[in-house]
């Protein structure tokens, strides 16, 4: 693999102490944020196996999982790096240029992992709910374990593609990352940073088609419902009023995965964007990055890691009982007010229709 160093290494350039140590905290700080969080939820996840027979947990139960325990390997093995860096005040290159090509690697198999089992939840959602029948009978949690080991394979391929001259990995600004070259000639080069962004960019508009799929679904599974008398709605003989009851009665699970993917997906939504904004605009202007071009790539960077600190707290934060009577409420609230409003537009015809007749 190749390396770029240029105009990319000022932490160990830097003359004043104070500031590296702050960079250090606050390395540790992040660390210490994600480290923490993802180990409750992996606390949680298995309170709630062995709180639960096997044979109930769900494939989102199993993906949530494999996702936890990505974030948290990330974690674990590429901020000691970072930290590393700051505390002796040298760039990875300095340190190692297999240390900074190793980085790389790493932050991008990671990155792309998460990003392919959150896609894999939003299927699993969208297959649950839209077609139980296939989901019953072909999705099953060993299949979900397969699928993980084959997006760890899938990532780990793409991410050595650099060490076949195919794509390159550099120093970042202030010399502690390293990751995909984003402003390349070669075509080769600008391919494979083409390619890490068009994949990112498709599996957001991926789970953003799978959500919205969803919503429809789950809106038409609703509306029959409530004539069928079977899910959501209730008839009262002694009042002739129909009375909304919220999907929580017999679906209270799907509810949860879909408002939690949802959360997530927002989450990947503002985290994810920039880098890939960034890798088009510097593979289609490349050239040596000026210094605010180098900033603006280590906010991205910044905004691909905050990813993996962010996802475990929301799962903790949803997971409490407060947060979950909250939502459920909320639901309920908008399934009795959809209910007034098909009331009235039942109503209007046969007001009309009196009128006329009058």
């Amino acid at each position: 693999m190749q390396n770029n160093t240029s105009n990319t290494c000022s932490i160990s350039n830097t003359t004043d102490p104070t500031a590296n140590r702050q960079s250090v905290v606050y390395c540790v700080m992040l660390f210490t944020t994600g480290f923490v969080g993802n180990t409750i939820a992996l606390w949680i996840l298995y309170r709630h196996k062995t709180n639960t027979r096997y044979n109930h947990v769900s494939v989102f139960y199993v993906l949530v999982t494999g996702l936890v325990w990505t974030d948290l390997l990330g974690k674990i093995l590429l901020s000691p790096m970072v930290m590393a860096s700051y505390a002796l005040s040298k760039c990875l290159t300095d340190l190692s240029d297999h240390l900074c090509q190793t980085f790389a690697s790493l932050m991008a198999f990671f990155g792309l992992c998460s990003m392919l089992i959150l896609l894999t939840m939003a299927l699993e959602c969208l297959l649950s709910i839209g077609h139980p029948y296939f989901y019953q009978q072909h999705i099953t949690k060993k299949r979900a374990l397969l699928f993980l080991l084959g997006i760890y394979a899938i990532c780990l391929v793409f991410c050595l593609m650099p060490a076949f001259k195919i794509g390159r990995y550099r120093q970042y600004h202030p010399g502690t990352w390293c990751f995909i070259s984003m402003s390349e000639t070669k075509p080769e080069d600008k391919a494979f940073s083409v390619l890490y962004a068009t994949l990112i960019l498709v599996m957001i508009l991926a789970i953003v088609v799978c959500n919205i799929t969803v919503k429809i679904n789950l809106l038409k599974m609703y509306k029959l419902s409530r004539r069928q008398n079977s899910w959501s709605a209730s008839f009262d003989v002694t009042t002739g009023e129909g009375t909304c009851q919220p999907p929580k009665s017999r679906h209270p699970e799907e509810l949860d995965h879909l408002i939690l993917l949802g959360l997530m997906t927002l989450i990947f939504l503002i985290c994810s964007v920039p880098i890939t904004v960034r890798a088009y605009i510097g593979a289609f202007s490349p050239g040596e990055p000026r210094a605010e071009e180098e900033e603006k790539d280590l906010n991205a960077l910044r905004f691909l890691s905050v990813n993996s600190i962010v996802d475990p707290w929301v799962f903790i934060i949803f997971r409490t009982s407060l947060c979950r009577t909250l939502v459920h409420k909320l639901v309920e609230k908008l399934c009795h007010s959809q209910r007034r409003r098909s009331s009235l537009h039942q109503q209007e015809p046969v007001s009309q229709q009196k009128a006329t007749e009058t």
